[in-house]
């Protein structure tokens, strides 16, 4: 009994209380009164289970399964009925629920100040004033927000340990001679756009020109330049390779 009452997901009680009232009594018992149930029996506690499920009590379960009037076939499809319509029923509830929930996280987005404490010393919030004034009107933008909404403070610290690491293993590789076009340098290349791909949707074009950042501004080139003397230049010249690598001219990239 035991073994049935897992294979089925019910306890052994429940297979000893419905075998008292007769919902379900095996077909065969041992010398020593042990309860066998054979395929049918689990058939029948299967059945016993859909409609329990669907809400029937035990009393009208037991007179649909014994009643040999009840077309059965019929019942079925009566059944398949009302779960297609529970189903409809749930998931209206679900997308409820997850609209609720995307309106919870929007009130609960990190200010300024507590993004700076989890990015650490080297984060300054006027950077996102900066480019607020410079992209706020773009897709890209609004797109970055919608992410940003959704972030807890747990998400931050996710994001800020990733990129840690991936620009520790930048500055290894330009130790180690990386070069610009090698396979090695173009899957840099693709893992770094990949992380600004968190934020929106980021093309070879559109990469090439943020790159050009990196050597012309100087608070980008002092940072990329922390993991070794001119890495900023070094992650330009892998950035523009792997553009060519995908048919796209960095000296005549545009923002698409």
């Amino acid at each position: 009994m035991g073994r049935t009452a897992e294979l089925v997901g019910v306890s052994v009680r429940t297979l000893h209380h419905w075998d008292e009232i007769g919902l379900v009594s095996p077909q065969t018992r041992t010398w020593s009164d042990y309860r066998i149930y054979t395929a049918e029996d689990v058939a029948r506690i299967q059945r016993v289970l859909l409609y329990r499920e669907l809400g029937m009590p035990l009393a009208k379960i037991q007179q649909v399964l014994d009643d040999p009037e009840v077309d059965v076939a019929a019942h079925l499809e009566s059944q398949h009925a009302q779960l297609l319509d529970r189903i409809a029923r749930l998931q209206e509830m679900v997308s409820a629920v997850e609209q609720m929930m995307e309106a919870e996280n929007m009130g609960k987005r990190l200010t300024a100040e507590q993004q700076a404490e989890i990015l650490g010393s080297d984060w300054d919030p006027k950077w996102e004033e900066e480019a607020k004034e410079k992209w706020s009107d773009t897709p890209e933008w609004a797109q970055g927000e919608r992410v940003k909404e959704q972030m807890s403070a747990e998400d931050w610290k996710r994001v800020k340990e990733e990129v840690d690491a991936f620009e520790a293993e930048l500055g290894e590789a330009h130790r180690a001679g990386v070069q610009p076009g090698s396979e090695e340098g173009n899957r840099l290349a693709e893992a770094h756009r990949a992380s600004i791909g968190r934020w929106f949707d980021i093309t070879h074009s559109k990469h090439v020109l943020i790159a050009r950042s990196y050597v012309d501004d100087p608070r980008f080139a002092e940072h990329y330049d922390k993991q070794g003397e001119g890495v900023s230049s070094w992650l330009k010249a892998l950035i523009d390779e792997n553009a060519r690598a995908h048919g796209v001219d960095p000296e005549t990239a545009e923002w698409e």
